[in-house]
């Protein structure tokens, strides 16, 4: 009781604003007492005009003249030489959100553990018996708890000891006898850890999902960068060539420009977006661990199993395990477009124009959240499947051979007995001078002994062994004599066998990778097939060899 005693003393003799013990102790007119230096600097940093005390806030006009109140200095004084400590701070006492001892009286002190035995709060002091007697040994104490009394039983008042997993709740061990009889019953512990098990597996699942995220994240950050850089790059090189072509493509160029930043800003918009709705996924994932982290800290069973229904489920995510996206091509198809119409002049800009501008807008980042990543289109069964895509496709002169003919509206080439950049200068071969990036099929007729059907970047070497169709990484060909097939690629040759035949068809779906060659007559057999990845527009191609007169033709497709 003494000790009491001496705390509210001490209480009495503070200062309400810096809380400490009073120095040179001031009264003012409606009694409250201070620290000169604390009350002048609440008055002086007062936004008021008027002073005013802190704690009633009775205003005073005009200012009152401070004087020193020598009989509370004489008072804090004879306190001080009395060699009491101050008052325990304010913290070791239990504020409103705090969880207070239940054995203190008076001014109550806060708790610091709680037992679920006894089923009451106790601070430091209080709770010495629990540690010192071995009668309080077995005794199971928590973090300080408001919700000791959610573990009795409303019906028997006992502790709840028992959850019923047919009700879903806990129960005392009277429970079983009446209300829950024949019920499915295990001990608190026992349910707990089952819970326990199952929050562990989702929080591992949910620390997966975030890391999925936090790499699709990355990845989308690094696609921009690369668009950004793609997109700059293109336009660098579109403006050059346009340079060249000043008084005739001066408009086109600004427009072709307009048009890849529009896209650009299209695709990085797009990728922004689904980056916000990963982030904030990340987010709910993270706020969903933190809670069941802290549901998982709980050591009081009860308490668990009363909050574990609370937790919302795991939603299914709205976006894939992964982001996947497509080899980073991205605008160099228009660079590749734009070079085709360099040698073309004015007459020939109107028909390409199209062609440039419905490259720029095929420009579309691959994203998993608007549309799952696209699969090859099912290649068709029969002939007449193919010439749904069928392509008819023309001879580009200023690609080919000097010994090459071209005849048939430049359908058809033939071996002869004229001269252009463009051209092939070692081997009679030939480009088309359509650029191919959808789903096509076309067919080639020979009547020669051996010809290469072929596919093509339009930057190809034009001499040299390696400008040969297959000889090099930007080329795929089919050689077909009479003695069968052979597939080349990077100069990498695979033998084919396969039926004789006058015509081959070519498929390609340009997206997805995928050229197939086939021998047509009344059925169709497949030849060869690649699955690969186009990172350019490319063009169709055919060489002929030995004998003047022989001859290949792209056929009309009906």
């Amino acid at each position: 009781m003494a000790q009491k005693g001496v705390q509210l003393d001490q209480e009495t003799f503070s200062c309400s604003i810096c809380l400490e013990v009073l120095k040179d102790p001031v009264t003012i007119p409606c009694g409250h007492s201070y620290c000169m230096n604390c009350i002048n600097k609440y008055w002086d940093e007062g936004e008021k005009k008027l002073p005013s005390c802190p704690q009633c806030r009775k205003t005073f006009i005009p200012k009152p003249v401070l004087v020193k109140s020598t009989i509370l200095a004489d008072l804090v004084e004879q306190m001080k030489k009395t060699g009491l400590q101050a008052a325990p701070a304010d913290h070791c006492y239990a504020g409103p959100e705090d969880v207070a001892c239940d054995v203190c009286s008076g001014r109550k002190l806060k708790a610091v553990k709680s037992c679920l035995v006894c089923l009451a709060s106790y601070c430091e002091n209080h709770l010495q018996p629990h540690h010192d007697s071995s009668t309080f040994k077995k005794h199971k104490l928590v973090d300080p708890s408001k919700n000791l009394q959610d573990n009795i039983c409303p019906r028997h008042d006992e502790v709840m000891k028992m959850f019923c997993r047919t009700d879903q709740k806990c129960i005392c061990y009277l429970c079983p006898v009446d209300e829950h009889k024949g019920h499915d019953t295990v001990s608190v512990a026992a349910e707990r850890t089952e819970r326990q098990r199952e929050m562990e597996v989702s929080q591992q699942q949910i620390q997966q999902k975030i890391q999925d995220r936090e790499k699709d994240v990355k990845l989308l950050q690094q696609e921009v960068e690369a668009i950004n850089q793609s997109a700059d790059k293109t336009v660098e090189d579109s403006e050059e060539i346009f340079t060249e072509l000043i008084s005739l493509l001066q408009k086109r160029s600004s427009g072709v420009k307009q048009q890849i930043r529009s896209q650009q800003e299209t695709e990085v918009r797009r990728v922004r977006e689904l980056e916000e709705k990963l982030q904030q996924e990340i987010t709910d994932l993270k706020r969903r661990d933190a809670e069941m982290k802290q549901l998982s800290d709980t050591e009081d069973h009860n308490q668990f199993l009363h909050n574990y229904p609370s937790l919302s489920p795991l939603s299914e995510s709205t976006h894939s395990s992964s982001i996947s996206i497509r080899p980073l091509t991205y605008f160099q198809d228009v660079t590749a477009a734009v070079s085709e119409v360099r040698g073309r002049l004015q007459d020939i800009l109107r028909d390409t124009w199209t062609n440039i501008s419905l490259t720029i807008t095929e420009v579309d980042v691959l994203l998993s959240e608007p549309e799952p990543q696209p699969q090859p289109q099912p290649e068709p069964k029969s002939r007449a499947g193919f010439l749904k895509y069928s392509f008819e496709i023309t001879l580009d002169p200023n690609t080919a051979d000097t010994e090459l003919l071209l005849s048939e509206e430049n359908r058809k080439v033939t071996l002869k007995e004229e001269d252009h950049s463009d051209r092939f200068t070692t081997h009679s071969q030939a480009l088309s001078r359509e650029s191919l990036t959808g789903c096509h099929y076309w067919e080639v007729e020979k009547k020669a002994e051996l010809v290469v059907v072929a596919v093509s970047y339009r930057n190809i070497s034009r001499s040299g062994d390696e400008s040969l169709f297959g000889n090099n990484d930007k080329s795929w060909s089919l050689y077909c004599d009479s003695d069968g097939y052979e597939f080349t690629y990077n100069n990498i040759k695979s033998f084919i066998s396969g039926p004789e035949t006058s015509r081959i068809g070519v498929y390609l779906d340009h997206r997805a990778g995928v050229l197939s060659f086939y021998s047509v007559s009344e059925t169709m057999t497949l030849l060869h097939r690649v699955q690969t990845t186009f990172t350019q527009p490319l063009y169709a191609g055919v060489c002929l060899y030995y004998d003047p007169g022989d001859s290949a033709e792209f056929c009309k497709l009906k």
